[in-house]
């Protein structure tokens, strides 16, 4: 239920051009939240209209005066339909699919309309100026906003606006809003120069667990995206829960991508050396871990591990 506004936050100048600030959870356009003007178009056809009706009323024209009413009551139905053409839209923030940094974000957005009626030609624009339109049949649709993300962190959406024109273009109904949404960015990675030499007592080993192929070594707790092949499925069947078995043998790694291996190099640039380490050492299948100034994640593999250490670079330096 929506929490009743104060006098003061009615006739907020901010709320007319920002909206309520940044909001989680689903959007409903009711009418307090949205605003109509006329357009260009719509004020040159007011200043037309009254130039006639001067003309009507000083030679006392029937003619004109009947076109001088006609116009002017298409005018007020299309207030009406451009208004109504918003009420009742529903907008959800999506999730957004970490991209690396200096590539372009892409934010989705539902957009639900509940009735039975097609909302032609309503935009989204994003204040940073991405720009989308769409007609909105009835159900969900998705429409996507797009933003350079240029450095590494949380990337927000930032305030989008929701406007239509329809149907004649004379004036415009518009919402403002901010929903809570952003975009993990990770460090751009930096030119492939092969992974750091193996440190002692981790690599071929044999007494630490990596990912060798010869020997079953352990089992540990399935983590999301460990391949289905390497499941100890017997202890499924007993319902104690999933496990992934662990190899190791001769050909067995484990490499520990620590920050202390990069001395004198600016922090943004070991953060994108230690990127470019993560996919490396990822795509060789190596069991890895990464050691940074502010956490430590163990040695692990696969997509579950790329990602955690991906995140840790990403969000380096940030509260949590």
């Amino acid at each position: 239920m929506a929490t009743p506004l104060t006098l003061r936050q009615r006739f907020s100048l901010a709320r007319f051009l920002r909206g309520l600030g940044t909001e989680t959870g689903p959007v409903t356009l009711d009418r307090r939240r949205i605003y109509i003007l006329p357009t260009r178009q719509g004020l040159l056809l007011g200043a037309v209209l009254l130039a006639i009706l001067l003309g009507a009323i000083n030679y006392d024209n029937g003619l004109a005066f009947a076109l001088v009413f006609l116009l002017t009551g298409l005018g007020v139905v299309s207030i009406l339909h451009t208004w109504r053409n918003l009420l009742g839209l529903r907008l959800e923030a999506g999730r957004c699919p970490a991209v690396f940094a200096g590539e372009t974000a892409r934010f989705p957005v539902g957009v639900h309309n509940d009735g039975g009626e097609v909302r032609p030609a309503v935009i989204l624009q994003a204040a940073h100026g991405s720009e989308a339109m769409a007609d909105m049949g009835p159900g969900t649709q998705w429409v996507e906003l797009a933003r350079p993300a240029p450095r590494r962190g949380r990337l927000p959406l930032g305030r989008i606006t929701v406007a239509t024109r329809f149907p004649l273009g004379l004036f415009r109904a518009w919402s403002p809003l901010e929903l809570a949404m952003d975009c993990l960015v990770y460090p751009a990675p930096a030119p492939q120069r092969g992974l750091p030499p193996d440190q002692p007592g981790t690599a071929g080993s044999g007494g630490e667990r990596g990912q060798g192929h010869d020997d079953f070594a352990a089992l540990r707790p399935y983590h999301a995206g460990d391949s289905l092949r390497h499941v100890h499925w017997k202890a499924v069947a007993r319902e104690q829960g999933m496990h992934t078995k662990q190899f190791a043998g001769e050909a067995a790694q484990e490499l520990w991508l620590a920050w202390e291996l990069l001395p004198g190099v600016a922090p943004e640039a070991r953060l994108s050396r230690l990127c470019r380490w993560v996919l490396e050492a990822d795509a060789a299948g190596l069991a890895y871990g990464l050691r940074l100034p502010d956490r430590t994640i163990a040695p692990d593999f696969g997509p579950a591990q790329r990602r955690r250490c991906l995140e840790a670079l990403a969000l380096y330096g940030e509260r949590p």
